[in-house]
């Protein structure tokens, strides 16, 4: 099959919400990659400010990332949905997301909403990449 399902152990498990953490279609060689959000393995948000909940998310980013043989250098793609007014957060993540991007530069489209996964959520970040070459 040339589908494969990417599932890293130190996340949280998807499959209660029949989700994977990301899809890896081995013939195309894209990576997509699920919202990504500030939670532990039960569930529940870790951090309770926007700016460590967006480290955290980095994090697990480039975790679903490794597991399905890609890097940061290969994302094509970034959807970031934080909770309110996008421009009012702006200051406070995009220091972080930076940091983490390097140079890589993707395509990203910022989404301001009124909602996410639990009421204390307040950013998810989902990605499309490409594998290792």
């Amino acid at each position: 099959m040339s589908i494969v399902n990417i599932n890293p152990d130190s996340l949280y498990d998807g499959s209660p919400f029949s989700l994977s953490q990301a899809k890896v279609d081995t013939v195309s060689g894209l990576i997509f990659v699920s919202g990504q959000v500030d939670w532990g393995r039960d569930y529940e948000v870790i951090n309770k400010t926007i700016e460590a909940q967006t480290e955290n998310v980095a994090k697990n980013l480039l975790t679903v990332l490794e597991e399905s043989s890609s890097a940061v250098e290969y994302l094509l793609h970034l959807r970031i949905y934080i909770r309110g007014e996008l421009a009012n957060h702006m200051p406070k993540v995009v220091p972080i997301i930076a940091k983490y991007l390097g140079a890589a530069r993707p395509a990203i489209t910022g989404i301001g909403v009124a909602s996410l996964a639990t009421p204390d959520t307040l950013i998810e970040i989902e990605a499309v990449a490409k594998i290792l070459t």
